[in-house]
């Protein structure tokens, strides 16, 4: 749930109360409204006619000026207008400071202690810091207090209600804004464009790259294999021409071999004399 989206709830039955008010009981209806806890936005009470009728009247017209106070005012305010307004009871005074920390919030997400100190008027640090866990705690903003750099980190608050004249102003800054984020969005696109257009580029190169690197392995595949078949095929006729000089080489030993069969030895050439027996 978003910060502050039931707070119009909580301020429906004091809107069906004043539309019968005048006077000092519609004055009083905004001390009570004022007081109420849970009550942090008032334009709609605001904008009714017989709570506008009170700032004709000098007896009232203070607690009209009460009423706008809360809506859109500070503390700083009221310190600076007192004695045009009514007093506060203890209520009122810590819910007008819890609206002035979403205001200061506004123009600032860091909030130094210092600066709350001087801008809620109060004299210590742990004061101060039990009034911020207090708004956290009634959905009046989410923040992060910092001790040891003494600062409220402010994440996000509810709204208050605008102060007339200043629709214009924030209908201008949402302008701006509009203008700014559409321009920052032309540009992140044409940075995607471009980021784009180097992925594709440096992909297209990468491929050709890895073209070019396989029709080089081929190609060396290719002669090595040429290589290998054309030193078999020089081996081969080596191994043939040895095999057939070793052939011829038997074939004339056997035939040396033959010759010399054929023939004697000057031995075995001469005829053997007999021996001669002597008869007796």
């Amino acid at each position: 749930m978003d910060l502050g989206s039931n707070f119009p709830a909580k301020l429906e039955p004091y809107l069906l109360m004043a539309k019968g008010l005048k006077g000092a009981a519609a004055a009083k209806l905004i001390q009570d409204v004022t007081s109420a806890p849970g009550v942090f936005v008032f334009s709609e009470l605001l904008e009714l006619p017989n709570i506008q009728e009170l700032g004709k009247s000098e007896q009232h017209e203070k607690y009209l000026s009460l009423l706008q106070l809360f809506s859109y005012r500070t503390y700083q305010d009221y310190v600076s207008h007192k004695d045009f307004l009514p007093p506060l009871n203890e209520a009122q005074t810590t819910k007008l400071k819890h609206l002035s920390i979403v205001s200061l919030a506004s123009d600032r997400r860091i909030l130094p202690y210092a600066d709350l100190l001087e801008a809620l008027d109060m004299s210590t640090i742990r004061e101060l810091e039990d009034l911020i866990i207090d708004a956290i705690y009634l959905d009046i903003l989410r923040g992060k207090l910092d001790q040891k750099e003494q600062q409220l980190e402010v994440e996000y608050t509810m709204g208050r209600d605008l102060e007339p004249g200043k629709l214009e102003e924030v209908l201008a800054a949402l302008q701006n804004w509009a203008e700014t984020t559409s321009s920052v969005l032309a540009t992140l696109d044409a940075k995607i464009q471009e980021i784009a257009k180097e992925s594709e580029a440096a992909k297209q190169a990468a491929l050709e790259h890895e073209k070019a690197l396989q029709a080089t392995l081929k190609e060396v595949f290719e002669k090595q294999k040429e290589k290998s078949l054309g030193g078999g095929s020089m081996m081969n006729r080596r191994a043939v021409e040895r095999d057939r000089d070793g052939m011829l080489m038997d074939i004339d030993e056997d035939h040396g071999n033959g010759k010399n069969r054929n023939r004697k030895s000057p031995a075995e050439a001469q005829p053997k004399t007999r021996s001669k027996r002597n008869r007796f």
